[in-house]
């Protein structure tokens, strides 16, 4: 098939664009795609497959206006392409339109009290209505597009497993703002299995989590990242201090979302690496084989 991907240059783009390569002939592209003068109709026609990964990185300090670039680089982009796609024949249109949105929609919930997408009224807060605007947004994109809804994706080369690791490597991971918020995550490997399965299930549609079936309180994630690196754990990172670093981008990391897949494991999906333990043993041993 021939394959799109639109925020190809990304952890989660890159990874997409590796695996199906071997298989199908892949373009990715990064912002440059939405830049004035660039014929975007021009590269999704003939496409197969349209993978919508665009947006800015939400892990980093928020500076002033940041929320703005955040919504213009996901909403923008999303009106962007159904422009163009509306620009083409029928025949021209990729059959299998898939988008991206976060877990970030629900509301804020306990581990005790998981979430899945029978929850259909969101959040209050901004990663909500961000996540709300992107979602309709992407349903003009066709009628039957897939938007997956992400959990935090865990990498060692990338993303916020990445950044956690140098802390903890020195024995210097703790609990974040108390670590009893719930943390729902996905391995980077499962996440590009999810996408595999969905074109082999044409039939799914609508909004789909794409997180492990565990999700973890922060400070039973960070005990667990300690013990596979051999580590101690202890020292906490208060709640001034987060947002000391990352202004207002600290609700990233505080606020609480236990999520499960329920859509997907019901198709019959299973996951490799469903646990914690099992997903930091697999990426942080793959990681150094690779070194």
């Amino acid at each position: 098939m021939k394959m799109v991907i639109t925020g190809g240059t990304g952890l989660v783009g890159q990874a997409l664009a590796r695996h199906f390569s071997s298989q199908h002939q892949v373009t990715a592209y990064g912002r440059d795609a939405f830049d004035v003068g660039f014929d975007l109709a021009d590269a999704l026609s003939g496409a197969d497959v349209l993978i919508h990964l665009s947006g800015a990185n939400i892990g980093k300090r928020w500076h002033k206006g940041y929320e703005d670039e955040l919504w213009h680089s996901r909403i923008d982009t999303t009106h962007a392409l159904t422009s163009a796609l509306n620009t083409l024949d029928p025949e021209q249109r990729p059959q299998r339109i898939i988008s991206t949105s976060a877990i970030g929609f629900y509301p804020e919930n306990t581990c005790d009290q998981p979430q899945d997408e029978r929850q259909t009224q969101p959040g209050t807060h901004f990663l909500a209505r961000l996540s709300q605007a992107w979602e309709e947004a992407a349903r003009q994109l066709s009628d039957d597009v897939l938007i997956f809804r992400f959990g935090v994706v865990l990498d060692a080369k990338g993303g916020a497993l990445a950044k956690m690791l140098p802390a903890f490597r020195l024995g210097l991971g703790g609990p974040v703002a108390g670590g009893n918020q719930c943390f729902s995550w996905i391995a980077l490997d499962d996440l590009v299995r999810g996408f595999d399965f969905a074109l082999s299930h044409p039939e799914l549609s609508g909004c789909i989590n794409l997180t492990a079936p565990t999700p973890v309180r922060q400070r039973e994630f960070g005990q667990t990242l300690a013990k596979t690196l051999k580590r101690p754990f202890g020292l906490p990172l208060p709640a001034w201090q987060l947002k000391l670093m990352f202004g207002r981008g600290a609700q990233v990391l505080m606020l609480s979302h236990a999520v499960l897949p329920t859509r997907l494991q019901e198709a019959g999906f299973v996951f490799n690496w469903p646990t914690p333990e099992a997903a930091l043993t697999h990426l942080l041993t793959n990681n150094q084989s690779n070194q």
